[in-house]
């Protein structure tokens, strides 16, 4: 599963990384405040990135964010776009790719 080996690969590339098994879980942890990046999945459980987009921006916290999806779904990354995002990955995306996607998100570029 992505979200248990994309962490390790992360810590690889030489960022601190957490993973979350919903939304909810993020929102509710001590993460949210010092989260310099998310990258979410558009289908979670429970609760989508997108839908976890969108509560981070009511609650005004800026935190730039990668999607990922399997979804080829132009709709889906035009409002990840208008929400915010900073970068929106297809799976399957290499390595390099994550890579660039976390640089820009981390830069502010």
């Amino acid at each position: 599963m992505l979200r248990e080996s994309l962490p390790d690969l992360l810590r690889e590339m030489g960022f601190a990384a957490r993973a979350f098994s919903s939304g909810q879980e993020f929102l509710a942890s001590d993460y949210v405040d010092e989260t310099r990046c998310l990258i979410l999945d558009v289908a979670m459980p429970r609760m989508s990135g997108l839908d976890l987009q969108e509560e981070l921006n009511r609650r005004r916290q800026a935190i730039p964010i990668i999607f990922i999806t399997g979804q080829k779904d132009e709709e889906i990354r035009k409002r990840a776009f208008r929400q915010g995002a900073v970068k929106f990955l297809y799976k399957p995306f290499s390595d390099s790719d994550l890579l660039d996607a976390v640089n820009v998100a981390l830069s502010g570029k």
